[in-house]
């Protein structure tokens, strides 16, 4: 467990000012030890926190969305936890996450934007806005998105077409083990990049590999201690190199986004629109011959939602498909049941998305893969819209609440054996796929993944094509028992480093 006290080595500090502030640390922690917040009355329980530092004490900063499932076993399905000086209520199992989402989405339904957050979107775009601008920009994207094929026969082509580069990469290994991150994420991210931009890049391409691993590696770093640091005392940014290489990887990609906005509009045509830069630039121009100068439609909102779709469109769904083929090579027997089922099914044609419903087994492998992966464990903050009372407590407005993901996808009341892996958490007793209502990877409510339907689509294509072209292995010397479930923790959790093997199956 990380204490405050290592935390704040981040800064520089005397030896004595170092002890006087342990000392004063730890009286405090002395005096309110073992108390709760009983003294709020009809507000959310939690740990009585210190002047400050808030519940840091009490908290492991490395794995901060497990370390609030086990106070929800003290404290309940609604409970408050300080981070520093930032109060937070934490919604912990299926049906608190699903009431406040679902059933309270509007009171629930408004982002918390951390401080690291609004320094990198400034209010602008999709995932880190509020408010009219917020509602125009989703409602826009999903139209457009939609109109270019996504979640529809269109994307399912430009799925199939990427699978085919992806395979030559994987056979160009010869059967050798390999780290099958970047060319995942470069396949997946082409998938977003045809829809918003009209085209797919190739996998040499230095400007869209530096794009891409930017975005991976501002994503890990969203995660860590010093940026958790940075939300907590935003006084503490300038000082920590951190927060620096993600404003830096930022601003090249917005400077990266900026010149294929401007290569777009030179050969804009309004009757023959390539994609959603070029929908959003007729818009905006449009609105500007009506004299509509006070429009959402502006160039900041523009770079801003295609920085959010690009960096969701290219994350989530490939980390995924990592874990999909890294569980493969570590569970044989599974991996020897789903390509049994696609040589049944498919034989030697490309999957098609209509083949999911003729394949229980490996549509469950794929749902269980995403939830024992639990790429987002704290889902993105949310914040509350009005004064609400919630499960017999008072939420205030403003109030910056945590729908812990985590401890939907582990809910020992909604899943047989939450902490393994476990297909059969998908099927019933006759092998048919079953949907579960505490599955929910995408979130739920107003703030649900706007990609949920390309994802889906993306990840039954991308593995049964893998899965009916190779075999799946660990390296040489290494066995399935030494593959590590222990994830690298950033923003998301993916998979730690690892390589595997992907032989060409006869």
């Amino acid at each position: 467990m990380m204490s405050f006290m290592e935390g704040l080595l981040l800064v520089p500090i005397t030896t004595v000012t170092l002890l006087g502030a342990g000392l004063l640390v730890l009286a405090l922690y002395l005096i309110s030890s073992g108390s709760s917040s009983e003294q709020h009355g009809k507000e959310p329980p939690g740990p009585r926190p210190l002047p400050l530092l808030g519940n840091l004490l009490q908290l492991d900063l490395k794995r901060l969305d497990l370390a609030l499932y086990e106070l929800s076993k003290k404290y309940g399905s609604v409970f408050t936890v300080h981070l520093g000086p930032k109060k937070m209520v934490v919604l912990a199992g299926y049906k608190a996450v699903k009431e406040a989402l679902v059933n309270h989405a509007e009171d629930f339904g408004e982002r918390g934007i951390l401080p690291i957050a609004a320094e990198l979107n400034n209010g602008h775009g999709i995932v880190f806005s509020n408010g009219d601008s917020w509602k125009e920009m989703r409602r826009f994207a999903l139209t457009n998105l939609r109109d270019y094929g996504m979640g529809k026969k269109a994307s399912e082509e430009k799925i199939i077409e990427e699978v085919r580069y992806l395979i030559e990469v994987f056979e160009e290994q010869k059967g050798k083990a390999f780290d099958t991150t970047q060319p995942m994420n470069y396949a997946v991210s082409n998938i977003i990049c045809s829809i918003v931009f009209g085209s797919r890049f190739e996998y040499s391409d230095p400007h869209f590999r530096n794009n891409v691993d930017r975005v991976n590696e501002t994503i890990r770093l969203g995660g860590t201690i010093p940026i958790q640091f940075t939300n907590m005392f935003p006084w503490l940014g300038p000082f920590l190199k951190t927060r620096t290489r993600m404003l830096t990887n930022n601003n090249s990609n917005k400077q990266e986004m900026r010149k294929l906005v401007r290569g777009l509009m030179e050969t804009l045509n309004p009757q023959m629109c390539r994609g959603f830069i070029d929908s959003f630039l007729v818009r905006k121009q449009t609105l500007e011959k009506s004299g509509n100068m006070s429009s959402h439609y502006h160039n900041e909102n523009l770079i801003q939602s295609v920085m959010n779709l690009f960096a969701a469109g290219t994350d989530t769904t490939s980390t995924t498909l990592r874990w999909g083929l890294m569980l493969m090579a570590k569970y044989p027997k599974i991996q020897d049941q789903v390509q049994e089922e696609i040589s049944k099914v498919i034989g030697c044609r490309h999957p098609l998305v209509e083949d999911r419903k003729n394949m229980p087994y490996t549509d469950a492998v794929i749902h269980e893969t995403q939830r024992l992966a639990n790429i987002v464990p704290m889902a993105i903050p949310h914040i509350t819209s009005r004064d609400i009372t919630f499960q017999g407590y008072l939420i205030k407005k403003g109030t910056f609440v945590t729908p812990l993901l985590t401890s939907v996808l582990c809910d020992e009341s909604e899943w047989e054996s939450p902490q393994n892996f476990n297909p059969a958490h998908f099927l019933d007793e006759n092998g048919q796929f079953v949907k579960k209502d505490a599955f929910m990877p995408f979130s739920a409510g107003r703030r649900v993944c706007l990609g949920e339907g390309l994802a889906r689509m993306e990840l039954f294509i991308f593995f049964t094509s893998l899965l009916q072209h190779f075999r799946f292995s660990p390296p040489p010397g290494v066995t399935e028992e030494d593959l590590d479930l222990k994830p690298s923790v950033g923003f998301t959790l993916s998979p730690s480093h690892h390589q595997l093997c992907a032989v060409t199956r006869v």
